[in-house]
């Protein structure tokens, strides 16, 4: 009943994270609007495991009952609500000392009555924007980046010999939806020492102008000179000891197991990029690790992540049902690929 008592302490990045016999646990919650667009969370009470931290309302799924009616009966009962099940926003596999805890949240489509801790719990509600700085379980931090943050993040391609048509195709993709964007470019960056930032200054200008959020690949100088985000390489794990960019800059990492995810979070990164969930064209050769290894990678953290590896916008709901900000790609997101 309630109260999402399913949950128990434990941190996430605990590299001791359950083995795959650990006993799973079904929890459902819903992300409930007001008239004004704030949403709902719910503060788990004194006495119980992770007292004091805000979630998403909802509960533990009994056996033989679908998500739908759970999280319906788990609302009238912790909130003395009527509601309409919407969509599925994500499913968010995450693991505890003592089991693994899958979160399915589902959009709540439109609800009756007043709205009232029946448990005891506090309610605020909360505007969209402000999520972020409420303290929360684990599980639910991804829930919150499903929320606000973009479900596409596009990684450039390396640029040809003409940097306006290079420009252009950015500019296309940021006119498609494109809300943020990787600058990469390895080859021109470790050769021309002028033309890749000169075309970096251009394309972050083209960013900011369309409201999309910019990092830059592996050059901490660059990115600091530019005042843009940074993608750190996977081996740039290895080497840093602390945030590399100042604070209020986004901070990201590509990772290929658990041990680099946890690495990301303990540096402080906003999110992370994993993969390659399939073979890609630029090498077909490499297997893809499969959605299930990329789910078992997922419960280790609670950082937003991206899949990247052969996806497409096409692959954004299978993406999330496996715990997934969205996906990460070149050619499917690149106007001109």
């Amino acid at each position: 009943m309630g109260s999402r008592k399913a949950e128990s302490d434990g941190s996430s990045s605990d590299s001791s994270f359950p083995v795959s016999h650990s006993r799973v646990v079904e929890v459902v919650a819903g992300v409930i609007r007001d008239a004004r667009g704030r949403i709902l969370l719910s503060r788990r009470t004194e006495g119980r495991d992770l007292a004091g931290l805000w979630e998403f309302p909802g509960g533990k799924r009994e056996p033989g009952e679908t998500a739908e009616a759970a999280l319906s009966r788990e609302l009238q009962e912790e909130l003395g609500i009527e509601t309409e099940v919407g969509a599925a926003l994500i499913r968010v596999p995450q693991a505890y000392p003592d089991k693994r805890l899958v979160l399915d949240v589902r959009e709540i489509r439109a609800w009756r009555g007043s709205a009232r801790g029946r448990e005891g719990q506090a309610l605020v509600w909360v505007p969209p924007h402000k999520l972020a700085s409420y303290a929360m379980p684990p599980a639910d931090r991804p829930v919150v980046a499903a929320l606000e943050q973009a479900d596409r993040y596009l990684v450039t391609p390396e640029p040809g010999d003409n940097d306006d048509e290079w420009l252009a195709a950015l500019s296309a993709a940021l006119a498609a939806g494109v809300r943020r964007v990787q600058l990469r470019a390895p080859e021109l960056g470790a050769g021309d020492g002028q033309r890749w930032p000169r075309l970096a200054a251009a394309a972050v200008k083209r960013c900011r102008a369309a409201k999309a959020e910019v990092l830059i690949n592996g050059d901490i100088a660059l990115a600091n000179a530019l005042g843009a985000g940074l993608h750190l390489r996977a081996t740039q794990l290895r080497e840093l000891g602390e945030r590399p960019i100042a604070t209020g800059a986004v901070l990201a990492a590509s990772c290929h197991d658990a041990d680099e995810l946890r690495a990301a979070q303990a540096l402080g990164c906003d999110f992370a990029v994993v993969g390659s969930i399939r073979p890609t064209p630029s090498h077909p050769s490499v297997l893809g690790i499969g959605w299930e290894a990329f789910a078992a990678m997922r419960e280790s953290v609670s950082l937003p992540i991206y899949a990247i590896g052969g996806l497409g916008p096409g692959d954004l709901d299978e993406a999330r049902r496996h715990g997934a900000q969205g996906i990460a790609a070149i050619r499917s997101l690149w106007a001109a690929a």
